[in-house]
Formats: structure tokens, sequence, C-alpha cells
């Protein structure tokens, strides 16, 4: 319970349940309903407690000292404490979505799950390959960030009653959204201090981990892929590497990308009326972007 309190008492942006909310409300009003149901308010809570689940096992694999700002939950109780309590965390939000009784909702989110794995598995088989594509990194960032979102936002419509094509745009936009937000947070990685990211700047890097500002400097750039295949050996390479990076419009691209994303993500809300809802589903497409302006 302690390790659990250390990552949920951090903070964060609750994106995700306040994603379930918004769609939720947004879906009713198709359906000529408007208070939100029980499961609705479960599907919330499952879905944070998933993504919190995976941030416990994270930390552990990247060995990462700080998260929201506050020493990470392996750093506090060690690495057993820390595994156990994502494992805990994984098996309770499987018995509320067990709960639920709808096998649609279950399969979606089930899914999810096997997808944090897989995009485990990807990244630690890619590490300081500057050979990785950009669609390899997109399939990564799903697996890793938008299939969670994209879950979120598809069971908050199902729940809702909404038909089937319009669950799928809600997919869509949850897909996109994840993906633009993945981007966002790979752009900051390299632009924030280390005390407005709560980690290390340029940790991913520093790790081997290739993201879109560093994908696309590799095109540009021979150099850069000299120092990260000799995964920063000197003093100083990695700071060398984070400025060709930047000088070479690795961020500009990728920033280019996010927004491209974004459109998408936008363009899929438009089967839903108008509303303070719908809006306020647009307003989180640009709330993302704004990180970076």
């Amino acid at each position: 319970m302690s390790a659990a309190e250390q990552i949920f008492g951090a903070g964060g942006k609750r994106m995700r349940p306040a994603l379930v909310f918004l769609v939720s409300r947004a879906t009713l009003e198709l359906v000529g309903l408007k208070d939100l149901t029980t499961k609705h308010r479960r599907l919330a809570e499952i879905i944070e407690m998933i993504h919190t689940a995976s941030l416990i096992h994270d930390d552990v694999l990247d060995e990462s000292d700080l998260r929201r700002g506050r020493e990470t939950v392996h750093q506090l109780y060690g690495t057993r404490v820390a595994i156990l309590a994502g494992d805990f965390m994984f098996a309770q939000s499987s018995w509320y979505l067990a709960n639920l009784e709808n096998l649609e909702v279950i399969k979606l989110i089930s899914q999810v799950i096997k997808d944090f794995a897989s995009g485990e598995i990807k990244q630690a088989s890619s590490l300081f390959d500057c050979d990785v594509k950009l669609e390899d990194y997109l399939l990564k960032s799903y697996y890793k960030t938008a299939s969670l979102i994209a879950a979120s936002t598809k069971g908050a419509a199902i729940f809702s009653g909404a038909d089937r094509s319009v669950t799928e745009q809600m997919y869509e936009y949850g897909k996109n959204l994840g993906l633009s937000f993945q981007v966002v947070d790979d752009i900051l990685d390299f632009t924030q201090s280390a005390e407005q990211l709560g980690k290390p700047a340029g940790s991913d890097l520093a790790k081997g981990n290739l993201t879109a500002p560093v994908i696309f400097a590799l095109e540009k750039e021979p150099k850069l892929r000299e120092i990260i295949e000799s995964e920063f050996c000197e003093t100083g390479s990695l700071d060398e590497a984070i400025e060709l990076v930047k000088q070479c419009g690795g961020i500009e691209r990728a920033q280019e990308l996010a927004k491209e994303k974004a459109d998408i993500a936008i363009k899929s809300l438009q089967c839903l009326p108008q509303s303070d809802f719908r809006l306020g589903l647009e307003d989180m497409v640009m709330f993302n972007l704004e990180r970076i302006d």
C-alpha cells in the first residue's frame, strides 16, 4: 500500500481517466442519455491503475531514480517490492475489469497489457540501433502509450451504447492522441531541464532508446551515428549528441509529426455532436501540443 500511495500521491496529469469521462459524456449525448454509469467510473479507475502499474515496472526496467519529481518506488522500497506492487495493481485492475462483464471491453483492455510487454521487448531489442525506422518507433509508441489511451476512449464509447462506427472513431482519436502525446514527451526529453521533466534530460538517448527527434536527425548527420554506436563512451559525447539532434532539425521534424497525429485525432471527433465535451476532447489535443510551443 505504501508503494502504491507513493506513486498515486506523486500527482500526474490524470489524463486517461479525464478522457474516459469526456468521451463518456460526449457519446451519451448521441444516444439521448445524460448521466455517467457506474461502469464508466469503474473503467476510469481501471485505466489509471493499469497506467500506474506500467509506470512502476517501466522505472525498474529503465533504472529510473525519479518519477514526477519524486523518488521511484524501486528506489524507496527495492526492486522486489516494486515488481510486486506493479503486479498487484495489474491483478486488481484485471479483477475489476472482469466484473464489468463486457467481453468486448475485457478483450480490448487485455490486449493493452499484452501490448505493454510487446513494447518493452521491441524497445529492448533495438537499443543503440541507428537503423531503426520511424515506423518501428511509431509501433513501439503505440504499444507503450497509444494502445491504452485508444482502449480508454473506445471502452468509454462502448459503455455509452454508441454504435460501432462511433466506437471505432473514438479508438482512432485515442490512438492518434496517444502517438502525438508520446512524440511530444520525446521532444521534451531534449528541450526541458531535469527539474521540469522530473527526471534527467536526454535520459532516453543515454540508454540507447532512439526516439523521433534522433531518428530524424540521423538522416542528416553521420557523426551522430558514430557517437550513438559508441554508446557514449567518451566524456561529453552525450551532450554533443543532444546538440546535434537540436542543430539538425530533429526537434522541428518531430514537432511536425506530433501535429500530424493531432490533426488526425481531431478529425476523428467529427462523428460527435457539438458540445462542451467534444470541445474538451479537442482541447486535450491542443493542450498536448502546447507543451512544445
